[in-house]
C-alpha cells in the first residue's frame, strides 16, 4: 500500500511537472498546441524548421510502423530498446523545437513592419 501511494505521489508530481513546464518554460498543453502553428508556419516557408519537422515525422514513422514489430518477436530487448531510444529522441526533439518556435512567434510580435 505504501509503493502504491509513493507511486501515485511521483506520478502526480510528474504530471504537475509537464503542466506547469520545466525550469519556468512553457507548459505541455502550450507546447502541443503550438504544433500545429509550427507546421503551418515552416510549410508558408516562415519558420526555417523544415528539416527538423521532417526527421520528427520520420521518428514518428519508424516508431509507429509495424514493419518493426517483427524483430521485436525474435530479439526481445533489443528490438525494443531502438524504440525506446526513438521515443526518447523524439520526445527531446519535440520539447526543443516547440520551445524555439514559441521563442521565434514572440520575436514576430515585437517586430514592427512599416
Amino acid at each position: 500500500m505504501a509503493k502504491t501511494l509513493k507511486r501515485t505521489a511521483a506520478f502526480t508530481a510528474l504530471a504537475k511537472a509537464l503542466m506547469a513546464g520545466a525550469r519556468g518554460g512553457p507548459s505541455l498543453s502550450t507546447r502541443i498546441a503550438a504544433i500545429p502553428r509550427m507546421m503551418k508556419a515552416t510549410t508558408r516557408g516562415q519558420y526555417d524548421g523544415g528539416l527538423r519537422l521532417a526527421m520528427m515525422a520520420a521518428a514518428t514513422a519508424y516508431v509507429l510502423s509495424p514493419i518493426d514489430v517483427i524483430p521485436e518477436a525474435f530479439l526481445l530487448v533489443v528490438g525494443l530498446a531502438d524504440d525506446a531510444v526513438m521515443v526518447a529522441w523524439l520526445a527531446g526533439s519535440v520539447l526543443a523545437e516547440t520551445e524555439r518556435f514559441l521563442e521565434w512567434e514572440r520575436a514576430q510580435d515585437r517586430i514592427v513592419v512599416p
